[in-house]
Parts: structure tokens; C-alpha cells; sequence
């Protein structure tokens, strides 16, 4: 047998065994091909029978118990980094603006309307005045004006891990219910992000009276308050009777931590749970041929990729980054990861749901060459291969995609990967640090570019998150600044795409899925909406879910 069918029935023996593992541990982390299905043709979980309409009064009551795959750590806005944390946050606290459910557009929320000026440095917002925060330890339900925006605000583009605000100079209070927003320099994506969970307002009178504890006391202006946060257990939240944009119909809301996959799903048909989120797996399939359950699917505003170091070690020469891309068949690898049609093979650090993908640009992206990548190492100096270091988070969908990877590398250029695994919050630091030689996980936002190309690739986000590889290339910088100082889409995409060119062309990443979103439910939850960016709203100005 030659060398080559030794390699690929050995990694088909790897990808069998690690299905039959991982059908006892199954995960998902964190947040479409041609244009993908809209999130506005999406349907709630389960309709009520039209024949049988359900009183208004009949609608309350009952507490919603929603699974999570991995443990948020931190509830404070400046300091959450993963999508577990947002959607605790986007429960309990509100932001001057919102996206509508479909994503088409940006919706009033705590703001009532808003203007730019000529320039785009200054924004003015006209608040509402008939919010309130919930009750905390520090203030008894206080009502909520211009000042708490100016703090909150302010805070953020000042302390954010993620720097999720940086565009914002400072705020200036022109009445209890009138803000103006100074900007360091026009951006035509400053709207969307003012919708992030990181920008929510909150009351200054809890953050200081907690200290670096509020991240366990958040208070907001919310449909629900924060009544318990059991650290890796469960974040307990209660029905916010002063709500101002809607009566919940749910007495609480409940998010349990339960990172096997296949626990959570034995927990849905048990009943333990109403919403499992993530799915993956053989999971996905338990709950397609489970008629007492639904399934939602869609493709989602999601990429999964593996970043190389590009400030140290062998993967700082283009030449071994190409090596390692062309020493992979993901296409294969895909396959392997997700046998239940969980995602599509994905070529660029783009979701194709984003106005600013380009398709054209796939075909730059190197094709699995074996021989040609061996080449390229021994130019590069590596004749003999070297060893390596990938840090995941300890999902097996991402250990399983390391493992393949693994002996890919080590069957065409004598690579020696390890395999660093650790739970979210951990993970997080290490890849923010730049230490990691690899590391892999996903990256799912909203489909405007900047959320995605800025976030990870422009030189200022190095040592967050999204650029803990060292990205640094003077030319994308400016063609991503300048996107930002355009409002035309149609202007800032051609843009995007010239830095998107460049950013396919620096070979600094394997992007190998853009995964799907996909939803169990009990089918007494009536009403809920999924996003393609994987966000959870139960209750808001478009939605109210309860449960039949």
C-alpha cells in the first residue's frame, strides 16, 4: 500500500473514531452560499394553531430554559470577549439602537430617532423618556437619561476589551433626553456597532458600587434582571416588570451550561431544557428524526478558521503559511468535522452572507497540493519540518478539526501539532496574547464587513481577540479606514473587497467552514425568531416569546 492510502485510511480510521467519541461529547462553539436564505423568511419554533387562537392573557407565564455550549465568564459589557456572554448581557440590558430581527436594517431602541452631521463626526440621539433600570444593590430603579449614556459610553470606547467603541471621542449632554456622539473620525459603520452587547447602558451607581464585581451584578434597562449567576452552572433571570417596550410574557428566563452536546440533547427531550442552541454533530440529526421536537436551521453570518502566528516563529514567513494552507484538503477535512450537513466549506475570512464578500477572490485561495507545499518548506528553509502549537477552546468539534489537521501536517511536511486545549475564557487570553503558534475558532457577527475585515485584520486590533495573530499591512489599513469614511455601501464595499484581496493573498489563515446556525425546541416555545448571527432576542420591541 502506498504512503498516500496508508495516510488517507489512517485519517478515516481518525475522523471514524472521532465520531464515535464525540457521539458522547458533542460541543459547539461561540458568533451562506449565493445569496443566502434570508433570517426574514425564518418562522417562529412552533406557530399556534390558527384555528385555535391564543388569548392575550393565556400568553403569560412560565420560564424558558436555554442551553448554552460553553460557560460565560463575565457579564460586565467591557469585559465580555464571546458570544455566551452577549447573550446574557442582551437579556438583562438595552442599547441606544437595534438591529431588527432580520437583520435588514437598524432599528430605534433606547434612542428614538437620530441625525449625523454633514462632517459624520457628530451624531445626535433623542432618548426616550420612559425607561427605567431595574432595581440593584446601588439604586432603586432610577430612571434612565442622557447621563447613564454619557457614562456608559464613554466607559466603553475607554475600557473595552474589545475596543468595541474606539471610534468615540466623548459625549456631550444637551438635555436629560437629548445625547450628541463625538467621533475621532467619520465612520459609516458607527451605527451598528452602537448595537453590539458590549454598548449597552448601564447605571454608574452599580458598576462603582460593585467594582470588579459588577461583571456578576449586571443591571440594565431590560426585558429580564439578572437574579443569579452560578458561575459554569446556570445564569437565573427574572421577568423585568418595568420593562419599557414590552410586558414579557415569560415570569424567567433560565440559560444552563451544558457543553456536551449530546447532554443537551438528552436534556431537550427530557424537557429539561426548551432551547438547545449550537447543535452539532450526531445531535443535529437525534433532533431532525425526533417528531416531538423542532428543528431550526440557517445558514448563519459565521467563519471558523485556523489563525498562524504572523510576528513569530516559522509561520511569520509567507512561504511556510502556504506550505501549511496547500498541506490540507479542507474540502476533506469538512467533511470529516461536520457529517451532518452542519456547514459549507468556506474559503475566505468573509462569511458569504456579507455584502462584501467576493466570490471571485475563492480561487486565489491555495489548492491542496502536497508535493508543491513540501517545496515551499524546504525553501523556506524547513526541510525536515518543525514543531507547532494549536490552542482551541475545548469544544470536540474543534478538537476533532485539530486532530485532522494534525496528521495532515505530519504526513506532508513532517510537522509535529500539538494539541493545546482550554475552556472559553482562557482560550480567549491566549489568543489575544500573540504567544500561540496557532489557534482556531470562529468568528460570527453582523454582515457588515467591519465586523469581520476591521475586527481582525487592521493593525489597531492587535492584542484583541479578533488580531491576536499580528496582522499588520499598511495598505489594508488604509482601504479599511477609508470604507469607514464613505456611506455608500455599494463604494464601501469595493473597498472591502480590494482589502480583502490582499488580506487572501497574505495566506495568514485557513478559513475551512462557514457553519450553520442550528436551534432544537420544545415545541411549546411559541414565537422565537432565529438570526444568522446567532443571537437570542426573547423579548424586544419586534418580539415576545412564551410558551404554550
Amino acid at each position: 500500500m502506498t504512503n498516500k492510502r496508508k495516510f488517507l485510511s489512517l485519517l478515516l480510521v481518525l475522523i471514524l473514531c472521532l465520531s464515535a467519541f464525540t457521539g458522547c461529547s458533542q460541543p459547539t462553539e461561540e458568533p451562506a452560499q449565493e445569496p443566502a436564505e434570508e433570517p426574514s423568511d425564518q418562522t417562529p419554533a412552533e406557530e399556534p394553531d390558527s384555528n385555535e387562537p391564543v388569548a392575550e392573557e393565556d400568553k403569560f407565564g412560565g420560564v424558558l430554559n436555554i442551553a448554552l455550549a460553553s460557560a460565560p465568564k463575565n457579564l460586565d459589557p467591557i469585559k465580555y470577549t464571546g458570544v455566551y456572554e452577549g447573550q446574557v448581557i442582551r437579556s438583562v440590558a438595552d442599547t441606544l439602537v437595534a438591529y431588527k430581527q432580520d437583520l435588514s436594517g437598524i432599528a430605534p431602541n433606547l434612542a428614538t430617532e437620530w441625525s449625523a452631521s454633514e462632517d459624520g463626526l457628530v451624531y445626535t440621539f433623542k432618548l426616550r423618556d420612559d425607561v427605567y433600570f431595574q432595581k440593584g444593590e446601588y439604586q432603586d430603579g432610577k430612571h434612565f437619561t442622557a447621563a447613564d449614556v454619557k457614562y456608559a459610553l464613554e466607559r466603553s470606547a475607554n475600557e473595552s476589551a474589545m475596543n468595541r467603541l474606539g471610534m468615540l471621542d466623548h459625549v456631550e449632554i444637551i438635555n436629560d433626553y437629548e445625547v450628541e456622539l463625538y467621533l475621532n473620525e467619520p465612520s459609516s459603520a458607527f451605527l451598528t456597532v452602537l448595537t453590539d452587547a458590549g454598548n449597552v447602558i448601564v447605571p454608574q451607581e452599580e458598576v462603582e458600587g460593585w467594582g470588579d464585581s459588577f461583571g456578576s451584578h449586571l443591571v440594565g434597562t431590560g426585558p429580564f434582571a439578572l437574579k443569579e449567576f452560578k458561575m459554569d452552572q446556570e445564569v437565573i433571570l427574572e421577568k423585568n416588570e418595568n420593562y419599557w417596550a414590552a410586558d414579557p410574557y415569560l415570569d424567567g428566563l433560565v440559560y444552563k451550561i451544558i457543553t456536551d452536546s449530546n447532554q443537551m440533547t438528552n436534556a431537550l427531550r427530557t424537557g429539561e431544557i426548551d432551547v438547545a442552541t449550537d447543535l452539532t454533530g450526531e445531535s443535529v440529526q437525534i433532533v431532525r428524526d425526533d417528531a416531538d421536537l423542532v428543528i431550526q436551521e440557517l445558514p448563519g453570518l459565521h467563519v471558523a478558521y485556523m489563525y498562524m502566528n504572523l510576528m513569530h516563529g516559522p509561520t511569520a514567513d509567507i512561504k511556510v503559511r502556504e506550505a501549511i494552507i496547500r498541506a490540507v484538503d479542507i474540502d476533506e477535512m469538512v467533511k470529516g468535522i461536520y457529517q451532518f450537513d452542519e456547514a459549507q466549506r468556506a474559503y475566505l475570512p468573509l462569511p458569504p452572507g456579507s455584502w462584501g464578500y467576493d466570490a471571485s477572490l475563492e480561487s486565489i485561495v491555495p489548492s491542496y497540493n502536497p508535493e508543491l507545499a513540501k517545496q515551499l518548506l524546504e525553501e523556506a528553509g524547513y526541510p525536515d519540518g518543525f514543531s507547532l502549537e494549536i490552542y482551541v477552546s475545548n469544544k470536540p468539534a474543534r478538537v476533532k478539526m485539530c486532530t485532522i489537521l494534525q496528521a495532515y501536517l505530519k504526513q506532508n511536511l513532517n510537522i509535529d501539532l500539538e494539541i493545546k486545549t482550554a475552556e472559553w475564557g482562557t482560550f480567549s487570553e491566549i489568543a489575544s496574547s500573540g504567544q500561540a503558534d496557532m489557534y482556531g475558532m470562529s468568528w460570527t457577527w453582523y454582515p457588515d464587513p467591519f465586523f469581520f475585515l476591521n475586527k481582525m485584520f487592521h493593525s489597531s486590533e492587535i492584542g484583541a481577540l479578533g488580531n491576536g495573530q499580528g496582522f499588520n499591512n499598511p495598505e489594508v489599513d488604509r482601504l479599511l479606514d477609508e470604507a469607514l469614511k464613505v456611506t455608500d455601501t455599494e463604494e464601501r464595499a469595493a473597498l472591502y473587497k480590494e482589502a480583502l484581496k490582499l488580506i487572501t493573498e497574505n495566506y495568514s489563515r485557513i478559513n475551512y467552514s462557514n457553519e450553520k446556525v442550528i436551534y432544537g425546541f420544545n415545541p411549546a416555545v411559541q414565537d422565537f425568531m432565529m438570526r444568522a448571527d446567532n443571537q437570542i432576542v426573547v423579548c424586544s420591541p419586534e418580539i415576545n416569546v412564551w410558551m404554550k
